[in-house]
């Protein structure tokens, strides 16, 4: 009774405070500041300026309007629904913001839904399940108050224009004129951001056509599975050049063009190559190098990966459902066809992974699969130095073993970059406890994130350690029959590239056996392990068919000049 009782008054001097004139005022303007920012904030994260912030919502005029010819048991409704339209387009915006700072693209409404599982996963994986609970609580209470908020304030702006229709008539008419006026003159404080704002009208605009589009790729997405022109190609015309050959495709997680090419990397990352030049080189190792263009950026691997195996360009999660339910043949499924061992390298893979079958993989070996007893790099579950000599120690375990064709997916790499590994001994890498007290040296990723500039420079640390793993493994493992094939998964995300970044990332072919590079002589690649700025840019979709070509039966070759 007593602590009712205390609610009670407690309830009695909020709604007594909430009437005072002064608050009752401040209250007004924050609703009307609350539902004017919803109206004008641009969508994209180069436009947040001061001047962005000074426009005209014709959403705002035409709701005036609505609210003052509609009778009074409507205008609640329309008040209800307006708060909620607006409060689900503020979500969408902020979403937006998310997905541009992280992915470089905006969020899709129909496709995107399964990213949000991917990202507690991350969460969970950096920051433990503790963090993971407490960031979606977070989530989901901010959209519930940004519904609740905005519902109110639509609500208290409706009543305010209600009691004062002779100024709110005068006021929407007033700004109907500056809006028409800044229109045909396309006034701009800042470009491309127009005065004359309709930028809510406009989003929910494009949030339905975007759905409509999603529903007619299903069925383009099913024509282009169906167009392969290798599909029939007998077992014994497939890859008729590799036989023999140990073929090795290597994913680096986060390696981009900026890796090479960015002024701020490009020294420290050229020299790391520029020396596995040399050393490879020693070995009797040639390499050709280019670009690739990814489906995606700062995140979504399993898209890269997808869309080069397959052939196929798949740049969201629909796509990427139907092909893994379709029988298309990928570079894996043809090397198995063709009667090699197939097998996936996935430090990452933390839980089963049905779609290895679909790939066409005869074994699949997953973080807990490859012997490691050491502690996870945040995200990274293992050092990449230790996922090669894993694989080294399985796959090639007998001396005579039969051909194979393996993906490996280099993982150190990937965000938030901290701690990284050092290289070690190889000899004394074993079940990985060398790696106990590298884990906890240097700050963790939690400070280093608070800097720009210190994400920046983890992120090239940690790709130089990936490519100096991976040039050393092919240096002391490489021999004749090795093909090894590294390349790039995605750009990471803005906060290292910056705004307007491409999704290039390089590959490069590995090789002793020169007739091997010579096959893709015709390509037009780089020679060197590291691709110039003027190197050939193809899709990352065109990589199967010309691979494939190039090692069948019907492959042109191109010996060097001289040779």
């Amino acid at each position: 009774m007593r602590l009712r009782r205390l609610l009670g008054a407690a309830w009695a001097g909020v709604a007594r405070l909430c009437g005072h004139p002064v608050v009752t005022c401040v209250i007004t303007a924050m609703a009307g500041l609350f539902v004017y920012l919803a109206l004008i904030v641009p969508s994209e994260v180069r436009q947040f300026t001061p001047a962005a912030f000074v426009r005209v919502p014709v959403e705002a005029i035409l709701g005036a309007a609505v609210v003052l010819v509609v009778a009074a048991r409507a205008r609640r409704v329309v008040a209800l629904l307006a708060g909620t339209v607006l409060g689900l387009l503020t979500i969408l915006k902020i979403i937006d913001v998310g997905f541009q700072v992280t992915l470089a693209r905006p969020f899709h409404p129909v496709l995107d839904w399964s990213l949000f599982g991917d990202a507690a996963s991350f969460v969970t994986d950096t920051a433990g399940p503790v963090g993971a609970v407490g960031a979606v609580a977070a989530a989901v209470l901010l959209a519930a108050a940004v519904l609740a908020v905005m519902t109110l304030a639509v609500r208290r702006l409706t009543g305010l224009a209600v009691r004062h229709r002779a100024v709110t008539a005068r006021t929407a008419t007033a700004l109907t004129v500056v809006w028409v006026a800044c229109a045909v003159a396309d006034a701009q404080l800042v470009y491309p951001v127009p005065v004359a704002s309709r930028s809510a009208a406009s989003l929910a605009y494009k949030e339905a056509q975007q759905v409509s589009t999603s529903l007619r790729d299903r069925e383009t997405f099913a024509r282009e599975v169906a167009a392969d022109r290798f599909r029939d190609t007998p077992n014994d015309q497939l890859l008729t050049a590799l036989r023999g050959k140990d073929v090795v495709f290597t994913f680096i997680e986060s390696y981009g063009r900026d890796a090479v090419q960015n002024p701020e990397f490009a020294s420290q990352v050229g020299a790391v190559l520029d020396d596995g030049n040399r050393r490879l080189g020693a070995a009797g190792f040639g390499a050709r190098s280019g670009f690739l263009t990814a489906p995606t950026a700062g995140a979504g691997s399993v898209l890269s990966h997808a869309t080069f195996l397959s052939g196929l360009w798949v740049g969201d999660s629909q796509r990427h459902r139907s092909l893994t339910s379709s029988d298309r043949m990928t570079l894996p499924s043809a090397f198995r066809r063709a009667s090699w061992q197939t097998a996936a390298v996935m430090p990452g893979n933390t839980k089963a992974w049905p779609e290895g079958k679909f790939y066409g993989y005869d074994r699949e070996y997953g973080a807990y699969d490859l012997g490691y007893h050491g502690p996870s790099f945040s995200w990274a579950t293992m050092p990449d130095q230790f996922t090669l000599s894993a694989f080294d120690r399985i796959m090639h375990a007998a001396p005579h073993h039969p051909p194979t064709m393996s993906e490996i997916v280099l993982v150190s790499s990937h965000s938030p970059w901290a701690p990284i590994p050092r290289m070690v001994d190889p000899a004394a890498v074993g079940d990985g406890s060398i790696y106990n007290a590298m884990a906890k040296e240097g700050d963790p990723w939690e400070v280093i994130w608070k800097d720009d500039a210190r994400v920046r420079t983890e992120y090239r640390r940690s790709i130089e350690y990936s490519l100096n793993s991976l040039i050393s493994y092919v240096e002391q493992h490489g021999d004749d029959n090795l093909v090894l094939v590294f390349l790039g998964d995605h750009q990471p995300a803005p906060v290292v590239t910056g705004d307007g970044a491409s999704r290039d990332v390089p590959i490069t072919i590995v090789a002793r056996d020169r007739s091997v590079l010579d096959r893709i002589s015709g390509w037009g690649w780089d020679n060197g392990l590291k691709p110039g700025p003027n190197a050939p840019v193809w899709r990352m979709d065109a990589f199967r068919d010309r691979f494939l070509t190039a090692f069948g039966p019907t492959g042109e070759q191109h010996p060097p000049p001289g040779s």
